[in-house]
């Protein structure tokens, strides 16, 4: 985790895309489309994604126990750790992609396929994949997590802001079900804002693809550890 992180203020891509690539609502059996498949590394471009941790580093760390890792021993697990992220993920319309120069590794979980309009309740067709992103995030434990939420614009603001809010809140207690600890892990929602993308089909714009939940791996490193304890 490099000290200085630059923020960057950033706008949603605009895309015109077809109805080819698509995932499966695992509850209505409607298509949806799948990011994959139109490339990833917009996330850079969001400025939220380049910050520092949630409510900042130095306390999460204490607070967790992280014991981190060697520079070079941290520089392969993070390789490691996108390989099997994007392996255990792939055909799930999930993406998975670097932030920074190994700054963070960002869990994009796809749009209208992990929520419904409205709704914090994860889909149960979506948990085969949040348990595989569990098993990696407890065998990779020298990180912090960060989980962000996000909706679409369908009713208010102020309404919109909350249901961010559990939506982040709603995967990263899967994730502590699934014994992912707790300590690790902070949430913040930010409703209506930073949209991914957005898709136009025919006369229509999509805004199901701002309904969704980002989880940011943080790696610690020893260096990290040893300033959070004022060595």
């Amino acid at each position: 985790m490099t000290i200085s992180r630059i923020l960057l203020s950033g706008t949603a891509a605009l895309a015109l895309l077809g109805t080819s690539a698509c995932v499966t609502d695992p509850n209505t059996g409607e298509k949806k489309i799948s990011r994959t498949a139109i490339g990833t590394g917009l996330g850079g471009t969001l400025g939220y994604l380049l910050g520092g941790a949630i409510g900042g580093d130095t306390g999460r760390i204490i607070g967790a126990g992280i014991g981190g890792s060697a520079g070079a021993v941290l520089g392969k697990q993070y390789d490691d750790q996108i390989k099997e992220l994007k392996e255990q993920t792939a055909g799930s319309g999930v993406d998975v992609e670097e932030v920074g120069n190994q700054d963070a590794i960002l869990v994009r979980l796809p749009d209208g396929v992990t929520f419904a309009t409205g709704s914090a309740a994860i889909n149960p067709g979506f948990l085969d994949t949040l348990n595989s992103v569990a098993e990696t995030l407890i065998k990779y434990p020298n990180s912090l997590i960060d989980v962000y939420g996000f909706t679409d614009t369908t009713g208010s603001p102020a309404t919109n802001q909350r249901l961010s809010e559990q939506r982040a809140q709603a995967v990263a207690d899967y994730l502590a079900a699934r014994g992912v600890a707790r300590s690790r892990m902070a949430t913040q929602g930010f409703g209506e804002q930073y949209d991914y993308l957005r898709v136009k089909t025919g006369d229509n714009i999509s805004e199901a693809l701002n309904r969704r939940v980002e989880i940011k791996i943080i790696p610690v490193s020893q260096a990290d550890v040893s300033a959070a304890r004022g060595n």
